[in-house]
């Protein structure tokens, strides 16, 4: 386990179509999390702000792939997505937080993009 009690990752995998990045738990947890999801809710100052209040809704993400995966020291993976999106670390914590409350997550994107008239099509 890390020093805040969260599981540590037992694997990482990239599905074939590069579109799903399997995340297992030692706590027994897997989290299929779409690259859509991922690319949505990067951890980035893009797209994450410095404050809540300055997050940012990202549209037009519905076909986006996985480009590559890049293990960072011990403790995240750099997500390079097909749009060449590439600056959010995804620590093992942060993929473990989003993984555990991913429902909750897309539903606020959906509202916030029907909200802002926006949408996931490209």
């Amino acid at each position: 386990m890390t020093t805040d009690d969260h599981p540590w990752p037992t694997e990482i995998r990239l599905s074939k179509d590069r579109r799903t990045l399997t995340v297992g738990f030692d706590s027994g947890e897997t989290f299929a999390l779409p690259a859509e999801f991922l690319r949505i809710a990067s951890p980035s100052a893009e797209v994450q702000g410095h404050s809540p209040d300055q997050r940012k809704t990202v549209p037009g993400k519905r076909n986006v792939e996985i480009l590559s995966l890049e293990q960072v020291g011990n403790y995240a993976v750099k997500i390079t997505f097909d749009d060449l999106h590439d600056t959010g670390l995804y620590t093992y914590d942060y993929l473990w937080d989003v993984g555990n409350r991913q429902d909750a997550l897309w539903q606020r994107y959906l509202g916030e993009l029907e909200a802002q008239g926006l949408s996931r099509e490209p």
